[in-house]
């Protein structure tokens, strides 16, 4: 970060106990009399010091600070901010494709006669491992260390290019496995708040700010730190000093009333607003909370609703700063100087508290009494479709048969009471033989996956001291869960597991079965780990749809786990009820778990905690120096973290035997010219693609399969199917990327002959064959390629390679009825131009098959953001038809991205011309 100009004149001083130096004062700007600030939302303000801070009249200047000041809430101005953050946050699935970007832009500078130490990150970047840990081994106390050993030796050569990165770069720092989930560990210890830096010589004090390769970086939201997640193409472009740049949000203001009921969580108010904010469509904007409700949330209850603004749709979901805010920095381990800090500067930013009326202006304001939240779940494919406990079962039963047109799973009603008997040897033995085999049934509905993972509830002390009461009950009346239910608990950071053991619960979650497996994101990423053979083998054979049970954040098809069809995210404590039912076909409010050991039924009621008996656990259980204690070593904490050789050259030594780290091609052809929008003529269609088509259909996380494309390259370079290892693994391979897109096996392309999965037509051949395979002909035919695709295009995660892999297969355009914001970004990104379907038009209305050829002939340089062009469809039976499309570029530095065929071009030309 580098100010070198005041032109408003508002750097005044500050100090906090023996703590001085400068701000960059909000309230001085406007005595200035350049505009007033105090109706402007919080969040909004928070950007406003990032431009105010950073006007140099080169990335941003005075007229960008005129223009936030001066944002109209009912109709901001759709102008371009330039927001300069304070650091960069990855974890190592988005990471590791970010550092292989950077060590080939190294290459690329060096090629070209320039110095590659000019490529080096100017803002603080933290990568968390925490992705790569996989639930091979659950149900038993060694669980924990076997996974753990597992990982380091799957992922050796991952851990050696991290390891490189940390030496090669002065900036890039390196939190290893084992210790917690990104976000938990951004909330709970990477999280200033405020930063202090020396610049010029002088102390300046200013806000924690960041944008993250995850899009749950939003977590940290409820901290009051305004950060979201972005593809890692931009956050490269925010390394290397480009501000991240977006268009004036509307900010949709959203009053919280009253508290919530008697043992109703923050999870199931989480999946309330979930679903009432993606219904009413706040993709792209702003939320902020607000109301006396607001203000009684935990800052942990903040975090769960934060985390989950990709679900809802929103840029971010902002809680501001006050004195919870403050008591929970305490209670995490922060220093007391530094707590003072942190409410001093707020509240001389009149930044301070959370606004109980309606002071602020917001775009709309939506209001939500948390008195009438339920017990919910939510599923069984998207967060957004959120079921009340007692209507599951019904709800389940109506999806067993319905049409997969209509969500459904097709089941016909003679195969739905289907019980199929699965024995099972409980892992015992006696002399080498197995024993103890037990034959248990599972159908339709059964639940073959209960985990407590995910950064959105384990950093929630209350919903997981709620998870070990449920267990201690049940226990106590001695319930227990199958053993075709796969069981496991992911905390979100080593604290959860003191606080648990402090307690005295991990005991008997133990005894359910929720045994440690590992401090990682796991099922919710899909490194959920196979299911014991015999249930596989049953659900496989017999099709039967059964059901994943998760305190997860996302539910998307295929994305848990390939066999398991019914995905339903819930609150840990129901996590728990549910693995000891068994089935999700059930209604928890009136029918019985199971029965105790005199044969009477135990219900939930009966095992489920109360408030206080929460709270008492809590106060009992949970200490500011477990933090302290955690975190005071973290960087050295995991010994094999430390075993793992390094390199401390500055340009990376590729191996062209390695299957996970390769030379990208995105550079191949670089020079200092940049490129020239042209005209796009003779497409033909790769894929027409539906609704709710998210990146994990696009570039699928999870298992490789072996019989597709990216199984048979990895067999062809002798890796045995057992280290395959997943394909967030092995995203720094350009190799396996391109042959996993599009191949996700939910997905379903109009041009597949019904078939689900990897598949197309090629055209006009009519072929039916794998998406890359048919790519591979294409481009031997130098043919481009366009994607069509329906409503929320892209929705989900933020994967740069659901961008770079249509990048590298051909494709030149994706039209769509509607994107979700990263992933246009990240096409525009890797130059691929995004257009919008009018309204009232679409793939299947226009009657669009995919033999068609398209052509963007008034397609050029003279290209305007949200300009409307024509594009010529010529059918099969020769007739042609022009229609209309919005060219979803959206800001005049988006043009020049894809001018320059993406970002990484366009901010490589800029640095060398810099340093020329």
């Amino acid at each position: 970060m580098k100010a070198e100009v005041d032109p408003f004149s508002v750097r005044t001083p500050f100090s906090s106990g023996s703590r001085a130096g400068w701000i960059y004062s909000l309230p001085e700007l406007e005595k200035r009399g350049v505009g007033p600030l105090a109706h402007l939302p919080v969040s909004i303000r928070i950007v406003l010091e990032s431009v105010l801070r950073n006007c140099d009249g080169k990335r941003v200047s005075a007229a960008d600070v005129e223009c936030l000041v001066n944002w109209n809430a009912s109709d901001p101005a759709r102008s371009e901010i330039p927001f300069v953050v304070s650091r960069i946050l990855l974890q190592d699935f988005t990471g590791v494709p970010l550092l292989v970007d950077l060590a080939a832009m190294r290459d690329a500078v060096n090629a070209v006669g320039g110095d590659p130490a000019l490529i080096e990150p100017l803002v603080p970047v933290d990568l968390v491992v925490d992705h790569s840990v996989q639930v091979d081994r659950s149900g038993t106390a060694a669980a924990f260390q076997q996974n753990l050993g597992i990982e380091f030796r799957r992922n050796r050569e991952r851990y050696e290019f991290l390891k490189w990165g940390q030496e090669a770069f002065n900036t890039f720092s390196v939190i290893p496995p084992a210790i917690g989930i990104v976000h938990q560990v951004n909330l709970e210890y990477l999280a200033k708040v405020v930063f202090e830096t020396e610049i010029g010589g002088q102390t300046i004090f200013y806000p924690d700010t960041l944008v993250g390769t995850d899009s749950h970086t939003t977590m940290v939201n409820g901290l009051g730190v305004v950060g979201w997640g972005v593809g890692g193409i931009e956050a490269e472009a925010g390394m290397l000093g480009q501000p991240v740049y977006f268009q004036t949000p509307e900010v949709v203001g959203v009053r919280l009333l009253g508290a919530l009921r008697e043992g109703v969580t923050a999870t199931d108010l989480t999946l309330r607003i979930t679903q009432m904010l993606r219904s009413h469509n706040v993709v792209g904007k702003f939320v902020e909370f607000f109301g006396r409700g607001a203000s009684r949330l935990t800052v942990a209850d903040r975090a769960t609703i934060a985390n989950m603004a990709p679900e809802y749709g929103a840029t971010i979901g902002f809680f501001p700063i006050d004195e919870n805010t403050l008591d929970y920095l305490r209670m995490t381990g922060r220093s007391e100087d530094h707590v003072a800090l942190v409410g001093a500067y707020f509240r001389a930013q009149d930044l301070f508290g959370i606004p109980e009326s309606d002071e602020i202006q917001y775009s709309e304001t939506l209001e939500l009494d948390l008195a009438t939240v339920e017990l919910s779940v939510a599923g069984p494919k998207r967060p957004q479709d959120r079921i009340e406990l007692p209507d599951l079962a019904d709800r389940f039963e109506t999806l067993l048969g319905a049409a997969a047109n209509e969500g459904g799973y097709g089941v016909a009603p003679v195969e739905r009471e289907r019980r199929v008997p699965v024995a099972l040897n409980n892992g015992l033995h006696e002399g080498g033989i197995a024993v103890a085999e037990e034959v248990s049934e599972i159908g339709h509905g059964s639940v073959v996956i209960a985990a407590i993972t995910s950064c959105t509830n384990t950093s929630n002390p209350s919903v997981m001291v709620a998870a070990g009461l449920v267990a201690k009950k049940a226990v106590e009346c001695g319930l227990t869960v199958a053993d075709t239910v796969k069981t496991s608990l992911a905390p979100g950071s080593r604290v959860v597991t003191e606080y648990l053991n402090e307690t005295g619960l991990q005991a008997y979650l133990d005894k359910l079965g929720f045994h440690l497996v590992g401090y990682g994101c796991t099922t919710c990423i899909g490194n959920s780990g196979p299911l014991a053979e015999p249930v596989a083998r049953a659900v496989r054979e017999c099709g039967l749809v059964t059901a994943s049970v998760l305190s997860g954040n996302r539910n998307f098809e295929a994305r848990v786990h390939t066999q398991v069809k019914a995905n339903f995210l819930m609150s840990p404590p129901l996590v728990v009820a549910f693995a000891l039912a068994g089935r999700v076909d059930i209604d928890l409010s009136r029918d019985p778990l199971g029965e105790d050991a005199e044969g009477n039924p135990v219900f939930l009621a009966d095992i489920w905690p109360s408030t206080v008996e929460i709270q008492d656990a809590l106060s009992r259980g949970l200490k500011p120096e477990m933090f302290r204690k955690r975190y005071s070593d973290i960087r050295e904490a995991n010994p094999e973290w430390n075993e793992v050789p390094v390199s401390s050259e500055m340009l990376y030594d590729w191996k062209e035997t390695s299957t996970y780290i390769q030379q990208p091609p995105f550079f191949e052809s670089f020079d200092m010219k940049p490129g020239v929008i042209v005209p796009i003529e003779g497409m033909r269609v790769l894929a027409i693609l539906g609704d709710s088509v998210t990146t994990d259909h696009i570039s699928p996380a999870g298992a490789i399969p072996a019989d597709e494309p990216a199984g048979r390259y990895l067999a062809e370079h002798d890796v045995a199917e057992q280290d395959f290892n997943s394909f967030g693994s092995r995203r720094g391979n350009d190799q396996v990327m391109t042959r996993g897109t599009f191949a996700n096996i939910r997905i379903r392309n109009a041009m597949a002959d019904g078939r689900e999965g990897g598949w197309t037509s090629l055209m006009p051949d009519e072929k039916l064959m794998p998406i890359f395979d048919a790519c591979q002909e294409y481009q031997r035919r130098q043919v481009p390629l366009i994607v069509f695709g329906g409503g929320d295009y892209g929705m989900g995660s933020s994967r740069d390679w659901a961008a770079k892999g249509p990048a590298l297969l051909g494709v030149k355009v994706a039209v769509a009825v509607s994107y979700e914001r990263i992933h246009r970004n990240n096409l525009i990104g890797m130059g691929v131009l995004p257009l919008q379907f009018l309204e009232g038009d679409s793939a299947p209305l226009l009657g669009l098959t995919g033999n068609e050829v398209y052509s963007l002939s008034g397609l050029n340089d003279s290209l305007e953001p949200g300009e409307q062009i024509e594009m010529l469809i010529e059918r099969a039976d020769g007739s042609k038809q022009v229609i209309k499309v919005l060219v979803r570029i959206d800001t005049p530095i988006e043009v020049d991205y894809y001018r320059n065929g993406g970002i990484l071009p366009y901010v490589l030309r800029n640095l060398l011309r810099a340093a020329s």
